[in-house]
């Protein structure tokens, strides 16, 4: 039993300094393109076995055995997301991943009776979305109980379906925020406020190293103070409705008072006939 247990923490250390101590190698790639993973092996056995493993878990991608000549490309692992993409050279040992994708980023591994190498490939998408600045909605709403909020305008930028990207306000060539992720990203977005007045150049900006996309701010076309518009508009709204409700409220009152006195009427008439000459 203590054996087993020294192995396995034996294991997780080799593994770590795998992870931690040895160098890996960072490899970028534009979506649709191939990459190429180099092994470098200067010194080749008769015996040597050459593995490409990919992920957290360690997955056998494709094999050399140079002692049987047996070359093997295990392209159906992970949902086969590699499925037809993987090419491995006989010779060199290098594996090339064609039509790279978003999901084919990570961790790679070669593994050699004597060799272990790491690498990190991050995949880039080539087209950018753009970015859409939109006025948070709620503003307005909330500007009655707050003077600091009707002063200010409150926008946000978006971006949808991002991985490895930055987004980023800038004032002029200033930075003022930003926000990165690595992994895919549904949506994305970065708030800003700024003055109703204010005269100054505003850009939203998302990039990866490849490429980035740019939208100016147009504070005079998003930027309307709620006193003149949705705010004033909700407090009319408020006094109609209220007017109305009085109005109907006035005239439920009349209708029931005439059913009241024309039912009076009528009973009167039945009881005291006209009489006749």
């Amino acid at each position: 039993m203590k054996k087993m247990f020294l192995k396995l923490v034996l294991f997780c250390f080799w593994h770590l300094d795998g992870v931690f101590g040895d160098e890996v190698e960072s490899v970028t790639a534009i979506e649709g393109h191939e990459v190429t993973l180099h092994s470098n092996l200067t010194e080749k056995k008769d015996d040597d076995v050459i593995q490409w493993r990919f992920g957290s878990e360690n997955t056998l991608l494709a094999k050399i055995n140079k002692q049987t000549n047996i070359m093997t490309v295990y392209d159906d692992v992970l949902d086969g997301r590699f499925r037809n993409r993987l090419k491995l050279d006989h010779q060199t040992g290098c594996l090339t991943i064609t039509n790279t994708r978003l999901e084919h980023s990570g961790h790679y591994e070669l593994q050699t009776n004597s060799v272990r190498k790491y690498f990190k490939i991050t995949v880039f998408i080539i087209r950018l979305p753009i970015p859409i600045i939109s006025r948070n909605s709620s503003q307005c709403s909330s500007s009655s109980s707050s003077s600091s909020s009707s002063s200010n305008c409150s926008l946000v930028c978006s971006v949808v379906n991002v991985s490895h990207v930055t987004l980023s306000w800038y004032k002029g060539n200033s930075l003022l925020s930003s926000i990165s992720v690595s992994d895919f990203s549904i949506s994305l977005s970065l708030p800003l406020e700024v003055k109703y007045q204010d005269k100054n150049s505003y850009s939203c900006v998302i990039k990866n190293p490849i490429r980035n996309q740019t939208t100016h701010l147009d504070i005079s076309q998003l930027c309307q103070p709620c006193s003149d518009s949705e705010h004033c508009c909700g407090s009319t709204e408020a006094v109609i409705r209220l007017v109305l409700s009085a109005l109907v409220g006035v005239a439920t009152v009349i209708f029931l008072v005439y059913d009241i006195r024309s039912r009076r009427t009528e009973q009167d008439h039945a009881c005291f006939p006209a009489s006749q000459t």
